[in-house]
C-alpha cells in the first residue's frame, strides 16, 4: 500500500490578528486626533495669532517696566547723595555766617573805639564807650551786658551821667522795642556812672519769652549839658565767653 502524504504544516492566524488589529485602532485614533487638533487651530488661526502677539507685546512691556524702574531707583539713590551734600553745606555756610557777623560786630566795635582816640573836635564827647558786648546770663533768657566806658581826652577829672538802653528785635513778627526797666523788671530806668579814668557796668537783662532780639542801642548822656551824648547800636550777637 502506498504510504499516506502528509500535508504541509500552516501555522494559524490567530496570533497575528490579536496583534494587527490594536494597532489599527491605535493608528485610527492617533490619525483622528491629529485631524482634531488641525480642524481646531484652523478655525482658532486668527485668534491664536493674536493671543501669541498679544503676550509678546506684554513681555516687551515688562522689560521696559523694569528697566524704568532700574533706572527710578537710581535717580532716587543720586538724588538722596546729593541732598545731603546740599544739607551739610547749608549748615557749614550758616555757620559761617555766624562766625562772621559776630567777627564784624566786634571790629565795628574796635572800629568806633579808635575813631574815637583819632578824631579830635570842638564837641568832643568826654565818655566814649570802649566795648560793649553781650553774654549769656544764668538761666535762660537772661543776659549780661558788659560794658566799659573810659574818658577819650585827657582824664584831669571825674566824668558822670547815665547810659539809657533799648533792646530792638521783634515779637510775633511785629517790630518793638523795651527798655531798660523792662528789661530790669523796673529795677533800674538808666544805668548811672561817675569815674575819672574807666567803670564797668555789667547789668542783667531778662529777655521776655517769644521777644526776638535784634539790636541793642545804647546812649551815654553826659550830666553836663553842654556835653552831646554818645550813641551806639549793637547787633545782638552773644559771647563766646
Amino acid at each position: 500500500m502506498p504510504a499516506p502524504s502528509r500535508r504541509p504544516l500552516i501555522p494559524p492566524l490567530l496570533p497575528l490578528r490579536r496583534w494587527v488589529q490594536p494597532l489599527g485602532i491605535t493608528l485610527v485614533a492617533l490619525l483622528g486626533a491629529f485631524l482634531m487638533f488641525e480642524l481646531g487651530r484652523s478655525r482658532a488661526g486668527p485668534d491664536g495669532l493674536a493671543v501669541a502677539q498679544e503676550a509678546s507685546r506684554l513681555r516687551a512691556e515688562i522689560r521696559v517696566r523694569d528697566a524704568t524702574i532700574r533706572e527710578l531707583r537710581r535717580q532716587t539713590a543720586e538724588l538722596e547723595t546729593l541732598k545731603a551734600g546740599q544739607d551739610e553745606e547749608r549748615s557749614e555756610v550758616s555757620r559761617t555766617i555766624g562766625e562772621l557777623q559776630a567777627q564784624v560786630a566786634r571790629q565795628s566795635q574796635d572800629l568806633a573805639f579808635y575813631k574815637g582816640i583819632v578824631v579830635q573836635s570842638a564837641n568832643q564827647a568826654e565818655v566814649s564807650i570802649r566795648q560793649a558786648r553781650i553774654a549769656r546770663g544764668t538761666q535762660p533768657g537772661r543776659y549780661v551786658l558788659r560794658l566799659i566806658l573810659v574818658q577819650p581826652s585827657r582824664p584831669d577829672r571825674v566824668v558822670a551821667g547815665s547810659v539809657a538802653v533799648t533792646l530792638e528785635g521783634t515779637r510775633g513778627g511785629v517790630p518793638g522795642k523795651l527798655t531798660l526797666q523792662q528789661l530790669t523788671a523796673g529795677r533800674e530806668r538808666e544805668l548811672r556812672y561817675s569815674f575819672r579814668y574807666f567803670q564797668n557796668l555789667n547789668p542783667e537783662l531778662v529777655v521776655p519769652a517769644g521777644f526776638i532780639p535784634e539790636r541793642l542801642a545804647l546812649e551815654v548822656r553826659s550830666s553836663r549839658r553842654e556835653v552831646a551824648p554818645v550813641s551806639r547800636t549793637l547787633l545782638w550777637s552773644l559771647d563766646a565767653d
